[in-house]
């Protein structure tokens, strides 16, 4: 069965997309850290990313630093984190997170939960600065 990345790159899934190219995809985390905290992915779905290729692995992480680079210009933040965790979903997942201090990585704290409205509002800002 697909995973739920892989549903959202199909379009069986509605998702805030920020940026996609023909071998990766990146969207909004909708129950993020913080407003901004984007989950970037390959197409090619693997579900450890040490189990990835090394020409893949080397593309999500080119792809993750260019979609980092547009979230630290589209969401007021010290640095965006870049963080490998996680087992819910079997489809390899970056996430990066704006973060001011340690604690916007914390994942054992409460998620947002953003209307639709706010994450369509923080895409599009993410989506201007490519």
């Amino acid at each position: 069965m697909a995973s739920i990345f892989t549903r959202i790159i199909n379009r069986e899934i509605p998702a805030h997309i920020v940026a996609e190219d023909e071998k990766h995809i990146a969207f909004l985390d909708i129950n993020p850290l913080v407003m901004g905290h984007t989950l970037v992915v390959p197409k090619k779905e693997v579900d450890y990313i040490f189990d990835l290729d090394d020409q893949t692995l080397t593309g999500l992480n080119i792809f993750a630093k260019k979609v980092a680079l547009a979230i630290g210009k589209a969401i007021p933040c010290n640095r965006v984190a870049v963080s490998v965790i996680g087992l819910e979903v079997p489809h390899t997942h970056i996430h990066l997170i704006p973060m001011n201090s340690m604690g916007d990585v914390n994942f054992s704290r409460p998620k947002l939960t953003p209307s639709k409205e706010g994450l369509a509002e923080t895409a599009e800002k993410i989506r201007k600065q490519f």
